[in-house]
């Protein structure tokens, strides 16, 4: 970045003063990304069952949580948007870096001001050779009263755009602000989905689970009759409690697991976890959206919040270069006073009484030890630092969306194949129970089935809330509901 040089001769000020110039690079908007797909054209999807699929060209859809069906968990969004306390201060947050630019466009304006005072004197007569007199009052000397009104008008003609550039810079820095706090809104619609798919995953682990100590209790309950029939044996009794004793602490353990999933959504929400409510979640209760549209490279740069907060820092750390500039040339102030001051109030208004003052003041740099031009570097590095930042979110932000798009399409064969896992399983889990009761086989073979099937459910639920979460996740990343331009 090259500073556009404005050298003003003092002989030429009166001309300055018309025209004026602003130093330091004017910012501009970052190119976009020529590249048109997130993935290599040589990668090959892998070859799987229904699964969304990604629509290039077109944005996500705003409140995109709606495209997983629920109605409840719409609800929980709605209300996470409403009253999460870290939301609510990022919005404060954003408040307060918008009126700080209002504060800092106010300084490019004239500044006004109006004053008065009322004041008593009294002269120590003493002090400069003369004796008290007592017709001056009880000490001997004598007391005065001055009244005065006025105000007065300065206004700083900004040579250089020192002024202009930190307006810019602090709009820049708002601007951030702004971003930051949809992004924030962006991310925490995603923890709250998250969470939501979380708890319906370990409320099926849980049915899974229960429905196998079930069938533990079934066996051990045939085992003992068929014990006190004299057809068992009290291995095979044995064998039965101890797989039900063994499968028993995976319960508690997804117990703990949902109560801790509940407590953060509870934070999440604004609330504490007593006043949550039902969370009934079953990952049945929700669709799978046919198509995840996904923006493009070239128009996720302009709408993910946190590129263009990237961004906003990119143009407010160019500004601050201008800043910088700035100090290294003069600057002018302009302006007046009038003020009214007069030994009673009932003269205040007289035109006898009446001052005014015109100025103009000039201040121009000589020597500060080289701390200005230091300062000027400095800006300069933080600029290229925010360039390099900028570009590394752009990266950051591609590669999260081409990870995504991958676990789509491995998703939804993971799904298939653990769903054609499961059907083997519990058609093994059937037909090893047949054979038992039929004499065929032993009590080992139904508890090695029934582990096989535990297994296989299990992994199929994992599966399948892995591929909601990721459908959630690739809506957080290519920026769902946010439209910015």
């Amino acid at each position: 970045m090259r500073a556009r040089r404005c050298l003003v001769p003092l002989a030429f000020f009166p001309a300055a003063l018309v025209a004026g110039c602003t130093v330091g690079p004017d910012f501009h908007r970052p190119a976009a990304p020529v590249a048109t797909a997130y993935r290599a054209a040589d990668d090959v999807a892998p070859a799987a069952g229904a699964a969304p699929q990604a629509s290039l060209g077109e944005g996500p859809q705003a409140q995109w949580w709606r495209a997983f069906g629920s109605d409840a968990l719409d609800q929980l969004v709605d209300q996470a948007l409403a009253h999460n306390e870290s939301l609510a201060a990022s919005d404060a947050t954003l408040a307060a870096a918008q009126a700080q630019w209002r504060a800092v466009l106010g300084r490019r304006a004239p500044q006004i001001d109006a004053n008065s005072r009322a004041e008593q004197q009294q002269v120590n007569l003493a002090a400069f050779g003369f004796g008290a007199s007592p017709a001056l009052g009880l000490d001997g000397n004598p007391d005065f009263h001055l009244y005065s009104v006025g105000g007065g008008i300065s206004y700083d003609l900004d040579l250089f755009g020192g002024l202009k550039r930190q307006a810019e810079q602090s709009g820049s820095l708002a601007l951030a602000q702004q971003r930051q706090t949809e992004a924030a809104h962006l991310a925490l619609a995603g923890q709250v989905v998250n969470q939501v798919l979380t708890i319906a995953a370990i409320r099926s682990q849980m049915a899974a689970q229960q429905a196998l100590l079930s069938d533990d209790a079934r066996n051990l309950d045939l085992m003992q009759k068929r014990q006190q029939g004299g057809e068992g044996t009290a291995v095979e009794v044995l064998s039965a409690q101890a797989q039900l004793a063994a499968d028993r602490p995976a319960l508690p353990a997804l117990q703990q697991q949902l109560a801790q999933a509940r407590a953060t959504l509870a934070t999440l929400l604004g609330m504490t976890p007593d006043t949550l409510g039902k969370t009934d979640f079953t990952l049945e209760q929700f669709a799978l959206p046919a198509q995840v549209p996904v923006s493009l490279p070239s128009a996720l740069v302009h709408k993910r919040p946190d590129i263009l907060a990237a961004e906003a820092q990119l143009h407010a750390a160019t500004a601050e270069i201008g800043v910088a500039t700035a100090r290294l040339y003069p600057n002018i102030t302009l302006g007046a006073t009038l003020e009214q001051g007069a030994p009673g109030l009932g003269d205040l208004t007289a035109n006898a009484f009446r001052g005014y003052d015109l100025f103009a003041g000039l201040t121009a740099p000589i020597f500060h030890g080289g701390t200005l031009k230091a300062q000027r570097e400095a800006a300069v590095a933080r600029a290229r630092a925010a360039d390099h930042t900028y570009r590394q979110t752009v990266l950051t932000a591609f590669a999260q969306v081409a990870e995504l798009l991958h676990a789509l399409d491995n998703d939804a064969q993971g799904v298939a194949m653990q769903q054609d896992a499961l059907a083997v399983a519990d058609r093994a889990r059937t037909l090893s129970r047949k054979s038992f009761d039929v004499g065929n086989s032993g009590v080992l073979q139904v508890i090695d089935s029934q582990r096989t099937w535990q297994r296989a459910s299990t992994a199929l639920v994992q599966a399948r809330a892995q591929q909601f979460l990721n459908v959630a996740r690739l809506y957080v990343a290519t920026a769902g509901g946010w439209v910015t331009e």
